[in-house]
């Protein structure tokens, strides 16, 4: 009876809470940074892609962090949930600098496919919205969220649990 009673206690103790399991997950955001920028119709490339994929949220906690290209990729796939980015593929805004240009070019596009070639990785995109230059300069392609079921932390695609990033843990 007592190891019955304590099995049960260290059960209790081990168990998430009701306001734990309820709690709101992170939806996070992504940004590539790139040293130039080329387009077609249907494929944008990012030339000399910085190494590391930057996630941030605001939302119900601060984090920030980065993840290697392995790690993104896997995002595009069965590995990461079924709410991943091949699933469900995110709308990005990208910010090109064109020299000359009083202001960065913003686009607004849904991504897919993405592939890397050397340094550069290659999206098929479908514009959403703006003008899609052909060529610029420096570029920074922003992701919009994996929301529940996806993304950084418990129960969030697993980028940043363990050894895959930095994470929630």
């Amino acid at each position: 009876m007592r190891r019955l009673a304590l099995a049960a206690l260290l059960a209790l103790a081990l168990a998430p809470s009701a306001a734990q399991a309820q709690a709101p997950k992170p939806q996070l955001m992504f940004v590539q940074t790139s040293e130039d920028m080329r387009a077609d119709a249907t494929t944008l490339r990012l030339v000399n892609l910085a190494p590391q994929t930057v996630f941030f949220a605001d939302r119900p906690v601060r984090m920030a962090g980065h993840i290697g290209m392995p790690a993104f990729l896997e995002e595009w796939t069965n590995k990461a949930g079924p709410d991943n980015f091949a699933a469900d593929p995110p709308n990005a805004t990208l910010s090109v600098y064109e020299p000359g240009a009083g202001t960065n070019t913003l686009v607004v596009v849904k991504i897919s496919h993405p592939v890397v070639e050397g340094r550069d990785i290659v999206y098929r995109y479908r514009l959403i919205e703006g003008k899609m230059p052909t060529q610029g300069g420096a570029a920074a392609l922003f992701i919009d969220w994996i929301g529940v079921g996806g993304g950084v932390g418990p129960g969030f695609h697993g980028v940043g649990a363990g050894a895959r990033g930095v994470g929630i843990r």
